[in-house]
């Protein structure tokens, strides 16, 4: 599965390096800046006011599209990375990696914040709610699941990105990297799937 996803540097020809049009590509695309710029002005401005309908919007949107991007990207797509050539795997990678680098930021922005706020608001942080129990649970697996994410994921994620630049990538580099950002992808959707059971539970009471 996840292990056979990315692997570069399987053949000589990994070690000889994408070619130059593989890598002319943005580490961070500055299109999506502006979207995501948007995005946190947006949601400070529902921790600012409070507002109920968009903490919950901004918490439930941004768990569900981490939890579906984690699924997606671990179970899914790298299987199928794994089974790509070589040259097809380095030019998907230079063309999905760059939009993870801000994606991923922005998703556990959004979920973290608004959830907090959320707490906040309903009063579930007080020891005395019959939630509060529940949350703390949920604390521990999004504090594991965020470190994963920010200690692990983004940082490979970057590092790949930054050794396609070069004029000759280490292809063995790569692939260890690329094992890394695909395992934690992994592994964080299916702690997501713990903390869905544990909201689930809180929203249910």
């Amino acid at each position: 599965m996840a292990q056979d996803a990315v692997v570069v540097a399987a053949t000589p020809d990994a070690h000889a390096g994408p070619p130059a049009a593989a890598r002319d590509f943005q580490i961070v695309p500055t299109r999506g800046i502006p979207i995501v710029i948007a995005v946190v002005v947006a949601l400070v401005a529902a921790i600012a006011s409070n507002n109920l309908w968009a903490l919950v919007f901004f918490h439930v949107v941004g768990g569900g599209l981490w939890t579906g991007v984690d699924l997606f990207v671990g179970l899914i797509l790298g299987p199928i990375i794994g089974r790509m050539s070589i040259p097809a795997r380095v030019e998907f990678t230079t063309k999905f990696m760059p939009k993870m680098v801000l994606l991923m930021p922005t998703l556990v922005t959004m979920t973290l914040a608004s959830g907090w706020q959320l707490a906040r608001h309903l009063g579930n942080l007080s020891a005395s709610s019959p939630n509060h129990a529940w949350l703390v649970a949920s604390f521990i697996v999004v504090g594991v699941m965020a470190t994963i994410a920010i200690g692990l994921l983004e940082p490979a994620n970057l590092a790949v990105l930054f050794e396609l630049k070069k004029p000759q990538p280490d292809g063995a580099l790569i692939a260890r990297l690329m094992k890394v950002f695909i395992y934690t992808a992994g592994i964080t959707g299916l702690m997501q799937v713990a903390t869905l059971i544990i909201m689930t539970r809180v929203a249910s009471q």
